[in-house]
């Protein structure tokens, strides 16, 4: 199982940027998927999670409305569409596989494989 995070990078306030998970060694058919993020002197935090076997996705009360998850089956990708982006988005973005069909939850603890993650800075 791999997961390599792409697409961070500098954004302004209230701008926008997706992230790309690519998931090598499994198909996105077998694991959920989440998406979590750690800021400096922060715990690493659940953003999202997207089940495997429909497009029901679990988001974090700082991010709803603001971001939403996707995939392309065919890339064997999920994607993290991040809209108005305030400073306080400014982390390290990880995906993540959860080892079960249905997301239920955000913690960490419940996620197996990493990926090594995609700086997002938020900033004018």
């Amino acid at each position: 199982v791999q997961l390599v995070e792409s697409g961070g990078g500098l954004v302004q306030p209230g701008g926008s940027l997706r992230l790309s998970c690519v998931a090598s060694g499994f198909t996105l058919d077998y694991y959920a998927i989440g998406w979590f993020r750690q800021a400096p002197g922060k715990e690493r935090e659940g953003v999202s999670c997207m089940n495997s076997k429909d497009d029901n996705t679990l988001y974090a009360d700082s991010v709803k409305g603001r971001f939403s998850m996707s995939r392309d089956w065919d890339k064997n990708t999920v994607y993290l569409q991040m809209n108005s982006l305030k400073p306080e988005d400014t982390a390290v973005y990880y995906c993540a596989t959860y080892g079960r069909y249905y997301c239920s939850t955000l913690r960490k603890s419940d996620f197996d494989s990493w990926g090594q993650g995609t700086q997002v800075t938020v900033s004018s």
